[in-house]
């Protein structure tokens, strides 16, 4: 090779990583999850088939994707309080509001009562249980024989606090405790009763209507309980879609939806 060919290689290969840097630059930004429109809700476990619907007709209209995580309010909002990504919290009652809002990691400003719902007593589909008249002195302990009862936690998940406050107050609690069979959410323990697995169960009752595999033997007075209230509000560090996806919970599209699947709509709609 000539001293000049050997020269004007030289100056090539010191200029390659410039020119791939340069093309590099030009070249347009492949998107990425984060540039995506998306909202992120954690929302009580109870509204799973409702919710679904709702953020269906939400997405058809806004063009926003909804990504939902459903668990016992319980636990959303402590992965809230521990940093979890989120934009929207919907409870399945106030405590676990009050206690978000706390903890600053919801937008007080943002937050409503949206819903309401009824907790029942279920059975395996073909338990032999019938129609079953729940009021004062309650014998659920008898009702059950040896077998379990299933229900949320009692200490921390939503539909479990309201059936030992409604239990407590019909003097039933303490013969049936100790039969009681403790499931992470609502869910959880309307599985445990589909299966066969307790032969009764505590739960909302939009759950029960949408499970198969239960029936309803009884309700409980609404006065054995403290209200059954489902607040929503957007979350300390939610993106602006948040706003929308709010005004589109108060709509009229959402109370049929809600309503159909046996929820209470405790606002006027918003359009």
């Amino acid at each position: 090779m000539k001293p000049y060919s050997r020269a004007i290689v030289a100056v090539l290969l010191l200029l390659a990583p410039a020119l791939a840097f340069a093309q590099e630059a030009k070249a347009p930004a492949t998107p990425t999850a984060s540039s995506d429109k998306t909202l992120i809700v954690f929302a009580a476990a109870s509204m799973k088939n409702a919710l679904d619907d709702v953020d269906a007709a939400y997405m058809a209209k806004s063009g926003v994707k909804v990504v939902v995580s459903y668990a016992a309010s319980s636990a959303l909002a402590k992965q809230m309080e521990q940093g979890a990504p989120a934009d929207i919290f919907i409870s399945a009652d106030t405590d676990w509001m009050d206690y978000s809002s706390g903890k600053k990691t919801v937008n007080d400003s943002t937050r409503v009562n949206l819903l309401g719902n009824k907790i029942v007593l279920i059975a395996p589909k073909d338990s032999k249980i019938g129609d079953v008249k729940i009021g004062e002195g309650f014998d659920l302990a008898k009702l059950a024989g040896d077998d379990k009862i299933a229900t949320g936690d009692v200490k921390a998940v939503p539909v479990g606090k309201y059936a030992k406050a409604a239990l407590e107050k019909l003097g039933s609690w303490q013969a049936a405790e100790p039969k009681f069979a403790m499931a992470e959410s609502v869910r959880a323990a309307l599985a445990l009763v589909a299966r066969g697995e307790a032969a009764l169960g505590i739960v909302y009752e939009t759950d029960a209507k949408v499970e198969p595999g239960v029936k309803i033997v009884g309700a409980f007075p609404a006065d054995s309980h403290p209200p059954i209230i489902y607040p929503v509000a957007a979350t300390a560090t939610a993106k602006s879609d948040a706003a929308s996806y709010l005004a589109f919970l108060k709509s009229g599209t959402a109370k049929s939806i809600f309503e159909k699947y046996g929820f209470t709509f405790l606002i006027k709609p918003t359009s």
